[in-house]
């Protein structure tokens, strides 16, 4: 019986870009772009290895993180870029064919089909890279490209070899139907692959037949500038497949308190005391999640006491009034002997971004500010004080603790 084929994945992530400075380890989705990059490339099935070729020592550390959250650090390896190929003038070919030389030489082993994935596609999906890669492996392809169906009519400005404006996929004065005209497709830009031996001789990635391999088009997005970027975050919580954790991921929960617990409202009587109110909803589910062992720890940069009394009330421990609440994580995670990157922490503002970065599961509520809603890796459907916490509880606990409306009760 004959083995099945070796096939590489290649990620190509310099460290520099002009563009949108520190690109590849910008985040959508709570997730930096090469990171996204591996995790699709290794949930491919007809993916041997990965190779992130990289000039960036963070970037590199992104992927392997990103990789040993999938518990396949094995089959991930980070080459060094040479600066020759690392600059703007760089072909992704030269950092592929490098790549390709490295792993063949380090593993011993030769590559039959060798794929090029960018991290400027945030949106690839496994399905995609899988199938460049029957398309070459399995099929009588040599090489093969994601493609999306394209129904525009493409124009161009002839001024600058003294034309007119003149259509490059029609005829002007004819406008046909969509379903009377030829079926036409936009290079994604997102995933190739080549038959290694004919991407030696060619040092292309297009020789041969090319197979089109045809993806969503609502997928198709390229990171080439900060609007980009900013698109991308939008659509993340649409096109992303839903990153809700379970129990098995999350060994505690943190809560901020303000606009995560509460509606982010305060309520000031004539003495100058405030009340804010929760919701009952959001009780119960702390409630579930105490009953059922998980560490559970308030950490709020408020000073009223109203924090410490809901804490009573819930009977959860408590930490109020901190400036670096990041600092106050991490004690709180060693003194519990609690690896940070299994922790789900559940947050609304800017103040919370830092424990974002330290948290394996970083959490915004509906409500969040934007910028914490893109550096969230889940995004809850419900508001801050609405009961976002019992749906945070119901993805770790099952279905029983579906969120239903339950009116708020104030807290002194």
């Amino acid at each position: 019986m004959q083995p099945p084929p070796t096939v590489l994945a290649v990620i190509p992530a310099r460290g520099g870009s002009k563009g949108v400075p520190a690109k590849n380890l910008a985040e959508v989705g709570g997730i930096p772009l090469v990171a996204r990059a591996v995790r699709a490339a290794l949930g491919a099935p007809e993916v041997t290895d990965v190779v992130v070729t990289t000039d960036d020592g963070a970037i590199a550390e992104a992927a392997r993180t990103a990789a040993a959250d999938l518990r396949a650090a094995h089959r991930l390896h980070c080459v060094e870029r040479p600066a020759a190929i690392a600059g703007d003038t760089a072909t992704s070919e030269a950092a592929v064919l490098h790549a390709l030389d490295v792993y063949e030489a380090e593993r011993a082993r030769t590559v039959d089909v060798v794929l090029l994935v960018q991290c400027t596609s945030p949106f690839v999906s496994r399905e995609d890279i899988d199938g460049v890669a029957r398309a070459v492996a399995h099929e009588d392809a040599d090489t093969a490209v994601t493609v999306a169906p394209f129904h525009g009519f493409v124009w161009r400005d002839g001024h600058a070899v003294e034309e007119s404006t003149y259509g490059v996929n029609h005829d002007k004065s004819v406008r046909p139907r969509r379903q009377d005209r030829p079926q036409d497709y936009l290079e994604t830009g997102a995933a190739y692959a080549m038959d290694a031996a004919g991407f030696r001789t060619h040092r292309h990635r297009f020789f041969g037949h090319t197979a089109l391999v045809p993806t969503d088009p609502a997928r198709v997005l390229e990171i080439d500038d900060p609007h980009d970027l900013a698109r991308a975050r939008a659509l993340a919580p649409l096109l992303d497949p839903s990153p809700l954790p379970s129990l098995a991921d999350v060994d505690a929960v943190v809560l901020d308190f303000d606009g995560t617990q509460t509606d982010d409202r305060v309520m000031v009587d004539s003495e100058g005391r405030e009340t804010v109110a929760v919701h009952r909803g959001d009780g119960l589910g702390i409630a579930a999640l105490r009953k059922a062992g998980v560490p559970l720890l308030i950490l709020s940069t408020e000073q009223n006491p109203v924090v410490a009394a809901r804490a009573r009330k819930l009977q959860i421990p408590v930490l109020h009034g901190i400036d670096r609440k990041d600092e106050a994580l991490k004690r709180w995670c060693d003194e519990q002997s609690i690896a940070p990157d299994r922790v789900l922490y559940v947050g609304n503002d800017v103040n919370d971004l830092p424990c974002f970065s330290l948290a394996g599961w970083p959490v915004a509520v509906a409500s969040a500010h934007d910028s914490v809603r893109a550096a969230a890796r889940a995004v809850t459907t419900t508001p801050g004080g609405y009961g976002a916490i019992r749906e945070i509880a119901a993805w770790l606990l099952g279905p029983t603790l579906t969120t239903t409306p339950t009116p708020t009760v104030p807290t002194t």
